[in-house]
């Protein structure tokens, strides 16, 4: 009888081991995450993969796996479809969403500039502003992206209307440059490290740089938040101890931004980044990093001037009330240690 008890009481703790494990698997799987990046070579988005770099996701004892999709639109789709749970994208996919009826929300704000030029091919010197986008062909990471919602802002601003030009998806880097080379676009919206390299070979200039917050409030009016963490409100809701350790990572990352020159961030990103030119990986590092928040806060004014802006050509935003306070949330960036 005493040998009967001894192996209940073994299997029962045996049982209490293997539930306690189940858990703690459980709560380990509750930590991995898969986020889309909208083209994560990109300096834009720069903190996504500085932060696995410096190792501050494994810091928060979190598991982050960054998938490539190079235009944002794409990637905001991943995340509609539950493929991913947090795309690094720009801030204003969160108000177009939200005329659709569909809530998501920036988490934490990346930048306060879109980081985005306007290059025009120097084939092309009849284009001397957005006015003389009549008849062209306009490149563009991918349709519905944040590239063809600003090159559309642009055209209409300057008095050029939606069907008298044509949006091309031409991606970004080697794509975008072929695209240019081979006449297929007159001019595109592109992002750095692809704009350094075509202005370095003479192929192109600049029209319009939204690179500084002075040339993005020329340009659109006021501070435009861009490149965030934004994810579906249901799943932060649901899931607010994870999405803490996120905003725990990524301003730990935009602090090391602001707290370290081009050089020593350009040395924690992969080589293959520099595509050949780390000195203007660099140079354009240095020019650009005051584009990125110090605390991954959502500037003052910034959701406004993204909603005028969007509200100048989209349709589905005209006449509709938009809740901005619905679109972000600093909850979790304003407690961060």
């Amino acid at each position: 009888m005493t040998g009967f008890i001894s192996k209940c009481a073994l299997r029962s703790a045996a049982l209490t081991l293997a539930i306690v494990a189940a858990g703690a698997t459980t709560a380990s799987a509750a930590d991995k995450i898969s986020i889309m990046v909208g083209g994560y070579e990109k300096q834009i988005y720069l903190p996504a993969k500085l932060a696995e770099a410096l190792g501050y996701f494994k810091d928060e004892g979190l598991d982050v796996e960054l998938l490539n999709e190079p235009a944002g639109v794409d990637a905001e789709n991943e995340m509609l479809a539950g493929a991913v749970q947090g795309v690094v994208g720009f801030y204003d996919h969160s108000i177009d969403l939200q005329a659709k009826g569909k809530f998501v929300e920036s988490v934490v704000q990346f930048s306060q500039a879109p980081g985005e030029v306007e290059l025009v091919s120097a084939k092309h010197p009849e284009i001397k502003s957005p006015a003389d986008f009549k008849g062209m062909s306009l490149g563009v990471t991918g349709l519905g992206s944040s590239t063809n919602f600003l090159t559309e802002y642009l055209a209409v601003k300057n008095g050029v209307k939606l069907g008298e030009f044509t949006s091309v998806p031409v991606g970004a880097g080697n794509t975008f440059i072929a695209a240019m080379q081979q006449d297929k676009i007159q001019a595109g919206m592109t992002t750095e490290p692809t704009i350094s390299r075509l202005l370095k070979t003479g192929e192109a200039k600049v029209l319009v740089d939204m690179r500084t917050l002075e040339g993005t409030k020329a340009a659109l009016g006021g501070t435009y938040p861009a490149a965030s963490l934004y994810m579906q409100t249901d799943w932060v809701e649901a899931h607010k101890d994870t999405v803490q350790k996120l905003a725990n990572a990524f301003v730990k990352t935009l602090k090391f931004i602001n707290t370290h020159s081009g050089a020593e961030i350009a040395e924690k990103m992969p080589k293959d980044y520099y595509a050949g030119d780390k000195e203007g990986y660099v140079k354009a590092l240095d020019a650009g990093k005051a584009m990125f928040t110090p605390d991954g806060v959502m500037p003052q004014g910034g959701p406004e001037t993204v909603l005028t802006v969007l509200s100048a050509f989209k349709k589905e935003l005209q006449g509709k009330q938009i809740d901005l306070s619905k679109t972000y949330t600093t909850e979790f960036v304003k407690n961060v240690k």
